[in-house]
């Protein structure tokens, strides 16, 4: 098997473990390319992403953080690594004079089982709409997005209490492993591919703010997918008495019944927080009032009293 020159391409959390995993493997790691360093928080200090404090902390170098992908000096940048393959984890959508520049191509890891999930958000979209099953899969990149031919999938079942918080962390390492096992395969000149049927093929959109706004006039199931699909980012939202609160974990009451208007509280004492959705009933776990800390339920009622009859909106 080949010793592959490789640029690797990525910026949060998520690309991390895919990093660390090639970093570790017998190939070379000619080169990283990441967002540039950005403001974050409150004083608005520069902050590296991720993927940069990786290789800060290993000493990996180069490091470019381009702001335009079509550069002139960035892609001339990129040509003198001379990479067999570039990886991408977690990215941007990257344009032909990149993805056509190194002779084994550019391979795509992305967190759904292709067709299924194409776009920016796809670990949220499958809770929020109650799948019970996701999975990684490695592509080759194209012009379309999302839509080159697939390498390799595995699939990965999804436990009841899941939120996109923690199917991201078990993604990401599950996809690191397949990355590698695909970058050997590509290696050893071992790859088929076989291309996507379109009609499968269903959107994962960006979740703007205003998607992120509770509807308790649903199941209590449905808001429930919501809450964990959202979890623990952007989070789920809702208003009461003109503060903002967001919810990040919550159960259905098995078999209550309420006529109250959805998103009343019908129950807030100790560590219940019931609130009523149509039909159904939201028992919340976890939340956090904007300003503060998320807190369990149990301790946001001891400094936060709330009533039968108050609503969120």
């Amino acid at each position: 098997m080949k010793r592959l020159r490789i640029v690797f391409m990525g910026t949060p959390d998520f690309a991390v473990p895919s990093l660390r995993r090639l970093h570790r493997s017998r190939h070379q790691i000619a080169g990283v390319v990441t967002q540039p360093d950005r403001p974050r928080g409150r004083g608005l200090k520069l902050k590296s992403p991720p993927v940069k404090v990786y290789c800060r902390q290993h000493s990996l170098q180069p490091v470019l953080q381009p702001e335009h992908l079509k550069d002139a000096d960035f892609l001339a940048r990129l040509k003198e690594l001379k990479a067999d393959l570039f990886v991408v984890v977690a990215f941007r959508i990257l344009p032909e004079a990149v993805f056509r520049m190194p002779p084994l191509g550019a391979v795509n890891l992305h967190p759904s089982l292709l067709p299924r999930y194409r776009g920016a958000a796809p670990i949220q979209w499958t809770l929020i709409n109650g799948e019970t099953r996701t999975g990684v899969t490695t592509i080759f990149i194209t012009r379309n997005v999302d839509a080159g031919n697939i390498i390799e999938q595995r699939p990965v079942e999804i436990s009841g209490d899941e939120t996109a918080g923690t199917l991201h962390d078990r993604l990401a390492e599950i996809g690191a492993d397949l990355l590698l096992q695909t970058v050997n395969k590509i290696a050893a000149g071992e790859v088929q591919t076989q291309s996507q049927d379109t009609a499968q093929a269903t959107p994962a959109p960006k979740i703007t703010p205003g998607m992120a706004r509770l509807n308790f006039n649903q199941p209590a199931s449905v808001v429930r997918q919501w809450i964990h699909g959202l979890s623990p980012f952007p989070g789920a939202y809702a208003f009461l008495k003109g503060g903002k609160y967001k919810f990040f974990r919550a159960k259905v009451v098995a078999g209550e019944r309420t006529t109250e208007q959805p998103g009343t509280v019908i129950r807030a004492r100790h560590s219940d927080l019931w609130i009523t959705c149509y039909p159904g009933v939201l028992a919340v776990t976890e939340i956090q009032r904007q300003g503060k800390k998320m807190l369990s339920v149990e301790e946001f009622l001891r400094g936060t009293p709330l009533r039968p009859g108050d609503r969120f909106e």
